[in-house]
């Protein structure tokens, strides 16, 4: 039987519901086009429809280093934050002692214990495939720079054509990181649950609020949007 209280069924619910939901509401919902993704969005195409007028292309290749860069560091942070989720479950005996030694007002068990420990493992798994997708997209995006054409050597459709590509790619690859940055995000109340589940049920709300402001109402957004 699964040593889940009904409180810890509550916070747990709360958590995938708001988790889902933020993501529908940012991802699917009609309110998608007022987010600041969208905006990036726009300004990628911006970029390669610029690039398509340039002869000399080694600040976007410069650019796309950089996003490759940080990728990667993400995708390498999310490796190890994988690796202590491991070493949380190996060390179910000691964490046994501090909370009792702490007088914690909440009850566990090593199972629950456990079960927390690969939760929040599994997060982190997520997070790395997506950051792992993303970099390779970003190398996609690369390769679309790489074979654009150049103005004078091509038609006006084919010069479209590689815009759309380039920026659909790039935009993807953006996606995917930005998905990899929310189960970073969102991670961080599971850490409040192994404490209480009224911590994990309020960090989840306050994550949420920031990040549908961030995404909506931020001054980045505003900056964003207004230049397009």
């Amino acid at each position: 039987m699964i040593p889940f209280s009904t409180l810890d069924i509550v916070a747990l619910v709360w958590y995938l519901v708001i988790w889902i939901g933020f993501t529908y509401l940012v991802d699917y919902s009609p309110l998608k086009k007022h987010n600041i993704s969208v905006s990036m969005a726009a300004h990628r195409r911006r970029w390669m429809r610029s690039l398509s007028k340039r002869e000399f292309r080694m600040i976007d290749t410069g650019i796309l280093n950089g996003l490759q860069n940080g990728t990667a560091f993400f995708a390498s942070t999310s490796l190890l934050a994988i690796g202590a989720g491991f070493a949380m479950l190996n060390a179910t005996d000691v964490a046994m002692k501090v909370t009792n030694d702490l007088s914690l007002p909440v009850e566990t068990s090593p199972e629950l214990w456990e079960i927390k420990a690969l939760c929040l493992t599994a997060i982190y798994v997520y997070a790395f495939f997506k950051f792992g997708w993303a970099y390779r997209l970003f190398n996609y995006t690369s390769i679309l720079i790489g074979a654009f054409p150049y103005a004078g050597d091509a038609s006006e459709e084919e010069i479209e054509q590689a815009i759309e590509q380039a920026a659909e790619m790039n935009t993807l690859a953006g996606h995917h990181f930005t998905l990899g940055l929310r189960g970073f995000f969102f991670s961080a109340p599971v850490f409040g649950w192994f404490i209480h589940p009224w911590l994990m049920i309020a960090g989840t709300t306050l994550v949420a609020l920031v990040l549908t402001r961030r995404q909506f109402f931020s001054r980045s957004q505003v900056i964003a949007k207004n230049i397009i």
